[in-house]
């Protein structure tokens, strides 16, 4: 091949079949959206049935969550989302798959203003139109300007540093400030949490895909699970005091954000993005923010 090709090459951020990612992953959204509408649903269910818990779910609400249908099967969906995101991980990077859930907020914002029969208002239409276009921007520039690269055992040492330190600050402040959570809270706590979790996943994948499966790997997945069992919670909660858009709306904004953090920051996945790119993902990623905090304001069922 002439050099000028090999040039040529070296500036193009994915190859072809990074794009198969993109696809795979907005399938997922879609089970994300459906899940996230049948969780929420159930867990009204089972605080109308029991008294409400000022503290959080409890234990016993908590397991009678597994006797209602309609919550076993929005698990099940997001079991699926959780399949289709990780499948994406694996031919893309985070920088470009992992904000496409907001397309999630989108459709559960239509369900469940149908379901509840509660119409959005202006603001909060303002607001998701921010969450949606601030992630589709990023989406836009990180597709032609991001680089797939591999995990380094210090990078991965790094990751797990900064989790175990967010895992003990999330635990502590709840132990002590629950009384005071409310939904946002809720909410950015399981976003954080589900952005560690994202990008714990693609490191797990990479490793066993190089048969390099050893005891810092296994570390990885323990941290992923422990991420994931304390933002599952923290998003079961949410759903107890906000609508399943809004909590929808800040795991699409808050756990892209922190993933592709740590992909920025941690794996160089933006290395070779020019200036201009760098100040499209700031701009991109507080537009979206924005949106989450007018989604938390205005909603109407979050100002009930």
């Amino acid at each position: 091949m002439p050099p000028e090709l090999f040039e040529l090459s070296d500036q193009i951020a994915l190859d072809p079949k990074q794009f198969i990612g993109i696809p795979i992953a907005l399938v997922g959204a879609v089970f994300l959206s459906l899940g996230a509408q049948f969780q929420h649903r159930g867990v009204t269910k089972v605080e109308a049935n029991t008294q409400q818990a000022d503290k959080g779910l409890n234990g016993r609400q908590l397991f009678a969550l597994l006797s209602r249908p309609s919550w076993v099967i929005g698990t099940l969906m997001l079991g699926l989302a959780i399949v289709f995101q990780l499948t994406s991980l694996g031919f893309s990077p985070i920088i470009v798959v992992q904000p496409l859930g907001a397309v999630a907020l989108v459709i559960t914002a239509i369900l469940n203003s149908r379901i509840s029969k509660v119409k959005l208002n202006r603001s909060s239409v303002i607001s998701i139109v921010l969450c949606v276009g601030g992630v589709g921007l990023f989406v836009l520039v990180a597709a032609f300007t991001a680089v797939d690269k591999p995990v380094t055992t210090a990078d991965l040492i790094i990751i797990l540093i900064v989790l175990a330190v967010v895992l003990l600050i999330f635990a502590l402040t709840f132990a002590f400030l629950r009384r005071r959570f409310k939904a946002l809270a809720y909410i950015v706590g399981a976003g954080v949490l589900y952005g560690f979790v994202a990008t714990l996943a693609k490191v797990v994948i990479s490793r066993v895909f190089q048969a390099h499966f050893e005891w810092l790997t296994l570390l990885a997945l323990v941290g992923l699970l422990s991420a994931a069992a304390l933002g599952g919670y923290f998003v079961q909660n949410a759903y107890s005091s906000g609508p399943p858009d809004l909590v929808i709306a800040g795991l699409t904004v808050i756990d892209p954000l922190v993933a592709v953090a740590i992909g920025v920051l941690v794996l160089g996945e933006a290395s070779q993005a020019p200036l201009w790119a760098i100040f499209a993902f700031l701009l991109s990623g507080l537009i979206a923010i924005l949106g989450v905090f007018g989604l938390a304001r205005y909603h109407p069922q979050a100002q009930r």
